[in-house]
């Protein structure tokens, strides 16, 4: 299996480079349109202004919030697990029809009213945070985990290259990081949200016609099923699974109402009416994407049996090595760019948001609250900031490439399990408080390091789950104990006004 050890392209790699090239002329053009409208203001540079499209918001909600770990992660999952994999994707595609169809309208409308860009801002002002000290928690888990989550997205791009184009990792990695930064900086959250919505079509096309061009080819479905089920019986078994993993599985969709990347776009839609329909496209594109990468695995566990035969014996090369064998060049290249889309979907909005947090949360809201900053001005720091949080996410990536990888889950938990209950419970239970929150907050966090670190408790159940519990409690807990004062609850009046 030798020949199989490196995914290379050799024949029709002018193809693969004109498809590849193709698609990131349009991401640089996407940056260039966006530039001027993204510098009118910080609220045009980090929420669009309030004035983005149903469609692009869900689209980009959902593409921003899978990351390589759908493409990379999820396909080998199949392969390595079967059908039970599909577990891993039922649990966030039920949370986010939820958050679309409900917990968004009352943040839109919440965010509006109060002129709220950030997640912390909407958190500062339902709660009166005079002091800053609410804010600057935010912050500094936004911070800790994004940085992290950044450059997990920048490792996976230099793997990525290093198997299609044969670069060395670290330049792939550079190289990554570069092309995310000058559209970024260039068209802010408009860019970004644009960008997301050509890459979710980039995902879809590799996603969905990968798995049936490779079925075909093996002679249909049931030829497929037949060499599955001689592998392992239980191996096309859904329900093949531990009720420990099912749970973690599921518990995985517990992430999403705490990632900001994801409830920017709530924030961003210009009618807040339309979330029904971005429900339902971004459901619909969250099934189709999640399918496709399960029956890539599938279909690709009857091609290459073995995990030798995968190269370096990494499942996550799966969807690349399958593609290679099954694709015209050109078709081959959509799929290169579809790994770097699910990066750079990810990658690009965390960036913003962690620049926000810089930049509105604790310059213009705390450090110069008293004073008025030229939005221009703002902006151009914004712009600062986001090369800063590059380059060191960019040393992060490259210094700690072998642990970075785990961050993947690590930070979608950390923040699911700090913002997640804390959010919900602000804006559906007039009764939470400051000291709610905050303890909220640091229980999800500190509950998700513990329970990462500890083997026996992370080998029985992924720390979202727990972590998010007892979040959900301190904040309930000490909501309880705590005066709500009058403000308070006229601003979740506010919330729930129609």
């Amino acid at each position: 299996m030798d020949e199989l050890n490196t995914i290379t392209i050799q024949d029709g790699s002018g193809y693969v480079l004109a498809a590849f090239v193709g698609y990131l002329v349009i991401l640089f053009g996407i940056g260039i349109y966006s530039a001027r409208f993204s510098s009118e203001g910080i609220a045009e540079f980090f929420i669009g202004g309030r004035k983005m499209n149903r469609l692009v918001v869900a689209l980009s909600a959902v593409v921003s919030g899978r990351s390589a770990w759908l493409l990379l992660g999820v396909t080998g999952m199949a392969y390595a697990q079967g059908a039970s994999a599909l577990w891993a994707a039922v649990g966030y595609i039920v949370v986010e029809w939820f958050l679309f169809m409900y917990y968004a309208k009352r943040l839109r409308t919440f965010s509006e009213r109060y002129d709220c860009i950030t997640g912390p801002d909407f958190f500062a002002e339902r709660f009166d945070d005079k002091n800053g000290s609410l804010r600057i928690i935010l912050v500094v888990i936004f911070l800790v985990f994004m940085v992290s989550y950044v450059s997990s997205q920048f490792v996976a791009g230099g793997k990525a290259f290093a198997s299609s184009f044969g670069l060395a990792q670290n330049t792939g990695v550079m190289i990554t990081a570069a092309i995310i930064l000058l559209y970024t900086v260039l068209g802010g959250f408009l860019a970004v949200s644009l960008t997301d919505t050509i890459q979710a079509f980039f995902m879809i096309i590799a996603l969905v016609f990968l798995p049936i061009i490779a079925i075909y080819d093996m002679g249909g479905w049931s030829i497929v099923m037949g060499e599955l089920r001689m592998q392992d019986i239980g191996f096309v078994d859904p329900t093949a699974l531990g009720f420990g993993a099912f749970i973690g599985f599921i518990g995985i969709g517990l992430g999403s109402p705490g990632n900001p990347h994801i409830l920017s776009r709530y924030m961003s839609i210009d009618d807040p009416k339309q979330l029904k329909y971005a429900a339902v496209v971004g459901t619909v594109w969250n099934v189709m994407m999640a399918g496709g990468a399960i029956l890539i695995g599938l279909v690709g566990r009857a091609y290459f049996p073995e995990v030798d035969m995968l190269p370096g014996s990494d499942t996550e090369n799966l969807y690349p090595l399958l593609a290679q064998n099954q694709l015209h060049p050109v078709l081959f290249g959509i799929v290169i760019a579809s790994i770097f889309a699910a990066i750079m979907s990810t990658a690009d909005s965390q960036l913003l948001v962690a620049a926000s947090s810089v930049v509105r949360d604790i310059y213009d809201k705390l450090i110069k609250k008293d004073e008025e900053i030229p939005q221009k001005t703002l902006v151009l720091y914004s712009r600062i900031v986001v090369v800063l949080l590059v380059i060191i996410s960019l040393i992060f990536g490259l210094v700690a490439q072998n642990i970075v990888f785990w961050l993947v889950l690590f930070a979608w938990a950390g923040l699911g399990a700090s913002i997640g209950p804390t959010s919900i419970l602000a804006l559906y239970w007039k009764k939470t408080t400051k000291a709610g929150v905050i303890a909220g907050l640091l229980t999800g966090t500190i509950v998700t390091m513990i329970w990462y670190f500890v083997p026996v408790l992370k080998n029985n159940l992924y720390e979202l789950i727990p972590a998010f519990t007892l979040s959900w409690l301190a904040t309930w807990g000490v909501s309880k104990i705590t005066q709500t004062p009058d403000k308070l609850e006229e601003h979740f009046e506010e919330l729930t006004r129609e």
